[in-house]
């Protein structure tokens, strides 16, 4: 474990009406307790959980692998600063991670390309392959066997995007694994029903404010696969 706690601090929000500060999640939400070394985020979209994973990540020093700016039709300037109202208390310390989301997964694979041109070296921390000559499931699994080894806080956005059920389990076994080990901690916004059934695991829900610590079988997302697997002519026209 080394990060403790995440508090916010709504009554300094600059905005009750500009998102992220409209949603009442973070306007009732006063803290969140770390007790596990994995925390998991559910809930559904728009709910805020990715957006605090950013915050988190930016609060940490954590750098965001960023794809090239476009201009958007409205310009919000707070869209990025709910950072700058929450804290972070640390265990013993800061320790460095990393930001995994797969929509930018790809900027940090280039970027490997380029430096391994210089120092071909480089890719054999990632098993001495090109990230960008692999599969999204197969660059992803090569990424996180590697980097995880590593002491850090790792914060992972919906991370079963390019993975298989398959690939699902091995990811959720290499959590198990490298959280007991003690030098990695993870918090993980997902959808995945196999990675929320990673034992041990804190999963706090979004789909009610203030953010709530619930028991696996109490999430939507088992309610909802559970009943699709017993009753698929239900969900058919």
């Amino acid at each position: 474990m080394h990060l403790k706690r995440i508090q916010l601090h709504s009554d300094k929000y600059p905005s009750n009406e500009d998102y992220p500060f409209d949603l009442s999640i973070f306007r009732l939400t006063e803290r969140l307790d770390l007790s596990a070394p994995v925390s998991l985020f559910v809930g559904e979209n728009g709910t805020g959980k990715s957006t605090l994973l950013r915050a988190i990540a930016m609060k940490c020093n954590i750098h965001i692998w960023e794809g090239m700016a476009r201009t958007r039709f409205h310009y919000n300037p707070y869209e990025r600063e709910l950072h700058n109202y929450i804290t972070v208390e640390w265990k013993n310390g800061p320790v460095p991670g990393s930001f995994f989301a797969s929509e930018i997964f790809r900027n940090f694979a280039v970027n490997l390309d380029e430096w391994a041109s210089m120092s071909p070296a480089t890719l054999q921390y990632f098993g001495g392959k090109s990230l960008m000559e692999q599969s999204h499931g197969q660059c992803h699994m090569s990424f996180f066997k590697s980097r995880f080894k590593i002491t850090g806080l790792y914060l992972l956005d919906e991370p079963e995007n390019a993975l298989s059920p398959g690939r699902q389990i091995e990811l959720l076994k290499l959590l198990n694994d490298m959280g007991q080990a003690g030098h990695a901690q993870f918090i993980i916004a997902t959808h995945s029903p196999i990675i929320l059934a990673l034992p041990g695991a804190d999963i706090f829900s979004f789909d009610e404010a203030p953010v709530q610590k619930v028991r696996y079988e109490e999430t939507e997302h088992y309610r909802i696969y559970k009943e699709f697997m017993n009753r698929r002519d239900l969900f058919l026209p």
